[in-house]
């Protein structure tokens, strides 16, 4: 028995999705004084702005002196994981990226206000060049790390080794 599909032209002749590529079709931030997709830099998702505003308004973390960490911890199923918390300023050490200045999202409670993502030495030697993207669908919400230094990951996400 065979099977017919019928496509309208529109569908036909639209562009196919990169399922090679995981930032086809996002939407990245690059942070203030970085040039986009640099090595050595940073960059989250406009949804990643959105949720990082939503919840430092929640949490009670002024934008003017607090902001993101974001790490790596030893541990997990495939030797290094992920961690993420709101720290209120940045050791002296930290390379401190900011996104989102003057860039409005839905619901947010910012004013437009830029955030800070907070990176401690050790860490950045593994998330240099990563993107943080937030992901809300039926089946999972958080954040999702996009880290080219990555070469297994364990099933959840959480977890990597390099």
């Amino acid at each position: 028995m065979s099977m017919v599909t019928l496509q309208t032209a529109a569908e036909r002749d639209a562009p196919k999705p990169d399922l090679k590529n995981p930032l086809a079709g996002m939407t990245l931030l690059t942070a203030e004084g970085q040039t986009p997709r640099a090595k050595q830099a940073v960059e989250i998702t406009k949804s990643a702005l959105k949720r990082i505003r939503i919840a430092m308004a929640k949490e009670g973390i002024s934008p003017d002196a607090g902001g993101l960490r974001v790490g790596i911890t030893g541990g997990g199923c495939s030797g290094l994981s992920y961690s993420i918390r709101f720290d209120t300023k940045p050791r002296e050490r930290d390379r401190t990226f900011v996104f989102g200045a003057g860039l409005e999202t839905a619901n947010d409670p910012s004013g437009a206000r830029p955030v800070r993502l907070f990176v401690d030495p050790k860490s950045f030697l593994y998330l240099a060049g990563m993107v943080l993207d937030f992901e809300e669908t039926l089946m999972r919400q958080g954040f999702n790390f996009i880290n080219p230094n990555s070469t297994k990951s364990c099933g959840c996400g959480s977890s990597f080794s390099a």
